[in-house]
């Protein structure tokens, strides 16, 4: 086999372009390629006439450097290729591609002149041999309040997918947490040369709630009382995402006392959870009658 080498076709550095070391391991580029591709993809990026081109060389590396094969192949021809007199490529592109030489005029499927001579099989009188990839795997942020987190249900959101809005439906699991991922499969970005299209990602956050914050796994909900129940103890009513429950107060109670709930609290695994905890802010009376002015006067005698 007789490869031609064309000068004026420019040698392509993709461990730059993926941000990598020469010495990467296969994880390392898969990684590097999932956040770039994340960053510069049309379908998310502000600026799409520039990401699109990022994405194309992004892309284009990842097609490279991702197979072991092609890696080696690529590593063996090195970035002075077409110094003057080297004589052809590595021995062992030998036999790897179908016979004859690779002209770089015109592009296929988006890649560049060096990609097409040295791994897009377009040879003299041939039909190009495309390569049918995968579409990439697009990530969005998804909303989810406590009560569908803990329950879970159905939820609708619309995405900027493909170059127009798309409304999305997804079923949200009964006890997702925070920082997992739905996938929702072939709802992600096209596919090329007949490839099959990628999956839509869902990152799970909790929505800020009026009445309860966060602390870990646990749910925490300020609850009013009397300044007498406080005093004198009593039974309140304290709402929780699973409904209304009856707790006892105490007397002496004092400001800021919480009182744990069991097991009411955000999943930390399919079966267990964390804690409800009902959080006392002891009410004052803003104004007083004479007679209940009175009987604080002779409380405060004492």
């Amino acid at each position: 086999m007789h490869i031609r080498f064309y000068r004026g076709v420019q040698f392509k550095d993709y461990y730059k372009v993926l941000g990598i070391p020469k010495t990467a391991a296969q994880d390392e580029i898969r990684k590097a390629f999932r956040k770039l591709a994340r960053q510069h993809h049309p379908d998310v990026a502000k600026d799409k006439k520039a990401a699109e081109t990022k994405f194309k060389e992004i892309n284009e590396a990842n097609e490279v450097l991702g197979d072991p094969e092609k890696r080696k192949r690529y590593d063996e021809l090195g970035s002075d290729w077409d110094r003057p007199g080297r004589q052809g490529p590595p021995p062992s592109w030998e036999n790897s591609f179908g016979g004859g030489g690779f002209d770089p005029r015109g592009g296929g499927g988006g890649f560049s002149d060096f990609f097409e001579m040295f791994f897009g099989a377009r040879g003299h009188g041939k039909k190009q041999r495309g390569f049918a990839q995968r579409g990439q795997d697009v990530e969005f942020e998804l909303p989810v309040t406590i009560e569908e987190a803990l329950h879970g249900g159905k939820k609708s959101f619309t995405v900027n997918l493909h170059g127009h809005s798309e409304t999305i439906t997804v079923t949200v699991p009964k006890g997702v947490r925070a920082g997992q991922r739905i996938r929702l499969v072939g709802k992600g970005g096209g596919g090329h040369g007949g490839g099959e299209p990628g999956d839509m990602l869902l990152l799970v956050a909790l929505k800020p709630h009026g009445d309860y914050r966060i602390e870990g796994n646990d749910i925490i909900r300020a609850v009013s009382i009397p300044v007498e129940t406080a005093v004198l103890g009593g039974e309140i009513t304290v709402q929780t995402p699973d409904g209304d429950v009856k707790l006892k107060v105490p007397a002496g109670t004092q400001p800021g006392q919480k009182f744990r709930i069991r097991n009411r609290g955000l999943h930390t695994a399919p079966a267990e959870r964390g804690d409800f905890h009902a959080e006392t802010v002891v009410r004052i009376p803003k104004s007083l009658t004479g007679e209940q002015r009175t009987l604080w006067e002779r409380l405060a005698k004492l």
